[in-house]
């Protein structure tokens, strides 16, 4: 049994595995020292962090290991001040980009963008591409030779919204609306949305059908934490082009255990 731990820009992304089974996954808030250093000796010491863990997995741990023994846990990140509370601990293994086999890498490319990149040609095949909706919205593609072609990024819904109400004098803060909204809107909220959800698909659409044309039989995956809203959008605004779209939240621990396997 182990831990994959996937360090976000605004969240702590876990996943629980016995061996390549994935059991459980969850998300908390970034975690103060003090907290990480608890838990951390608790897993070492074999005694289980409850402020982490549900009860049915401390469960299942102690059936399996009624002696005291040491929780793995693989960890990467994106987030350098909060990896640092985790790096000393005996029982945490960094995953860094030089673990991943994708080809062609660049120094700067996000770990979170090449372990979900790798995770879904694993399981999915090559070529693929991999449009992540998180804090930023990412593309990132590979060929059929597991060889990185690129990608790109921008703002993510969240934060465009973030942005106007934060670095204007006037603009509202404005939640995601849970069906498409209007696109010609009578009121600033609605505008605002429109603005934000309208481009942003768009943009979607297009890279998808730039990628299309270079891959044809290219499988296309959408992850991250505004996945669902995207998808609903996209099934809204262009149907056909949903159909070819699958979603999966767990590419990055998909690659994660990939390699944990390996090591």
């Amino acid at each position: 049994m182990w831990l994959g731990l996937m360090i976000g820009n605004s969240r702590l992304h876990w996943a629980w595995f016995t061996g390549a089974t994935l059991e459980e996954a969850w998300d908390t808030e970034h975690l103060p020292a003090s907290v990480v250093e608890s838990l951390l000796l608790h897993c070492k010491e074999g005694e289980l962090p409850r402020e982490i863990l549900s009860p049915r997995l401390i469960a299942r741990w102690k059936n399996y290991h009624p002696s005291p023994q040491h929780l793995p846990i693989y960890l990467a990140s994106v987030v350098p001040t909060q990896t640092a509370l985790w790096q000393s601990s005996p029982v945490v293994t960094e995953i860094t980009l030089e673990h991943i086999p994708l080809q062609g890498t660049y120094p700067t490319l996000g770990v979170d963008r090449a372990l979900a990149l790798w995770g879904a040609g694993v399981t999915l095949g090559w070529p693929i591409l991999v449009i992540d909706a998180g804090t930023a919205l990412t593309f990132t593609g590979a060929d059929s030779d597991q060889q990185l072609v690129g990608g790109a990024i921008l703002p993510g819904l969240k934060l465009q919204l973030e942005s106007l109400s934060q670095r204007t004098a006037a603009l509202p803060s404005v939640e995601l609306p849970i069906q498409m909204p209007r696109r010609w809107a009578l009121t600033t909220l609605e505008s605002i949305q429109s603005g934000v959800v309208y481009t942003v698909l768009a943009g979607v659409r297009d890279f998808i059908t730039s990628w299309k044309q270079q891959f044809p039989t290219s499988t296309i995956v959408l992850t991250g934490g505004d996945r669902s809203l995207v998808q609903t959008y996209l099934q809204a605004e262009f149907p056909s082009l949903a159909a070819e779209v699958i979603g999966d939240p767990y590419l990055i621990f998909w690659g994660l255990r990939f390699l944990v396997q390996s090591i």
